[in-house]
């Protein structure tokens, strides 16, 4: 990479001619995702009180909830360009703005048009808010601590996925009206926070897209974001409503949601540090069987605990697979020379289009069947990807001469 960080100080990196506070950007980044997953997961215990509100099919349920995914996908390429050429504060000022005004949407939005084109926008902010914050804290960050830096601030995002639940319950007792315009006087305090926070850094890297396609590792790191996207957009609509049709309100639907989040949050940071220590493989191929374990179990419970229970073994085996696999993707783009803002509109658009899939796919092959039939696929889809990667072996001298790389750079 061309860029020397072993005499800075503890906690922080040299990056052109300033000296980056690590932990002062880590900080703020993961606060920016986790505002952006609290009011993304809202909609969890409120997807049954909409359904029946709005007379919503399964279907439309699961457009209400993968609408966000499909602004992210939308916004993916377009933000992490803006964020490779016209700097990460401008991209992140620009999601911020655009989280604030949807969340206001959202609160005071009565019809299900408008609930649809407010999430639409927070996906398209959170595409922009993802790309640049991300591509931000890996530019300033030791390459041998990538993988544990972007599970901790995944792990933190996750958080946002324990409290939306929360908001989402609150906001039905308290009505949205009341609650979302809330997070947008957080995102404009974060606003300032951005504006605040000055780094400077080397002429960013200007390699070729289609160099970068090329590399195995960023076609699986790719698709390793899909997949546990697509099983957790297919869950995210269908757990809640069969948890509501076994008699679970909403207070319970968030607290399943909660303790699931919460499960998935602490494995985070402890799968990327696994995937910096023994390689990115071994979390992944675990990862890979956890999902196809879970769809098997998924379809199956008559009682709302037992349901529940297997709702928390799918959230900290799929969440397993994020962390490494944008790690992945950030290695193979980053030595094709690609700025780090394109690496992660990538990773926004894989994540963005498994959730489409897997939120309004998934939701439209259980209206015409039953929910075994989306889980079934997706199971099918873990266990061929778990074949490939267990025919994959890395090469002796390559783990060997990476290690050393990594002591080298500590020393």
């Amino acid at each position: 990479m061309g860029r020397s960080h072993t005499d800075a100080p503890a906690g922080e990196r040299t990056v052109g001619s300033a000296a980056v506070p690590l932990r002062r950007v880590l900080v703020l980044v993961s606060a920016i995702v986790l505002l952006d997953v609290l009011f993304y997961s809202a909609i969890a215990p409120l997807l049954p009180w909409y359904a029946a509100n709005l007379h919503l099919t399964k279907s439309q349920a699961g457009l209400l909830s993968g609408s966000y995914a499909l602004g992210t996908l939308l916004g993916s390429l377009p933000a992490g360009w803006v964020a490779a050429h016209r700097g990460t504060r401008p991209t992140l000022l620009l999601g911020l703005a655009l989280m604030a005004a949807s969340s206001i949407a959202f609160g005071v939005g009565t019809s299900f048009p408008v609930l649809v084109a407010a999430r639409l926008v927070q996906g398209v902010a959170g595409a922009a808010a993802w790309a640049a914050a991300l591509a931000w804290l890996v530019e300033i960050a030791p390459r041998e601590r990538r993988g544990q830096l972007i599970g901790t601030t995944l792990g933190v995002g996750i958080a946002g996925a324990m409290g939306g639940p929360l908001l989402g319950a609150v906001a039905e007792e308290l009505g949205p009206r009341l609650v979302f315009p809330a997070v947008a006087v957080v995102a404009a305090g974060l606003g300032v926070a951005v504006v605040l926070t000055v780094t400077h850094g080397d002429a960013p890297p200007t390699g070729d897209l289609r160099t970068a396609l090329r590399d195995h590792r960023v076609w699986g790191g790719a698709w390793l974001t899909t997949l546990p996207a697509v099983f957790f957009g297919t869950y995210g609509v269908l757990v809640p409503l069969r948890l509501g049709a076994l008699g679970l309100g909403a207070a319970g639907v968030a607290a399943v949601f909660l303790v699931a989040a919460a499960v998935e949050a602490v494995m985070s940071p402890l799968v990327g540090r696994l995937s910096d220590r023994r390689g990115r493989l071994l979390p992944l191929r675990a990862g890979l069987a956890g999902i196809a374990v879970s769809c098997l179990l998924l379809p199956r419970p008559q009682v709302a605990w037992v349901l529940a229970a297997v709702v928390l073994l799918a959230a900290g085996t799929g969440g397993m697979l994020f962390a490494p696999a944008s790690a992945l993707l950030s290695d193979g783009a980053e030595d094709a020379g690609l700025p780090q803002g394109i690496v992660f509109g990538l990773f926004n658009l894989a994540w963005a289009g498994g959730m489409v899939a897997g939120a309004v796919g998934g939701a439209w092959l259980a209206d015409f069947t039953s929910d075994a039939l989306p889980y079934s696929v997706v199971a099918v889809l873990a266990v061929v990807t778990l074949g490939a990667l267990a025919r994959r072996r890395p090469r002796a001298r390559a783990v060997v001469a990476d290690r050393a790389l990594s002591l080298g750079r500590r020393s």
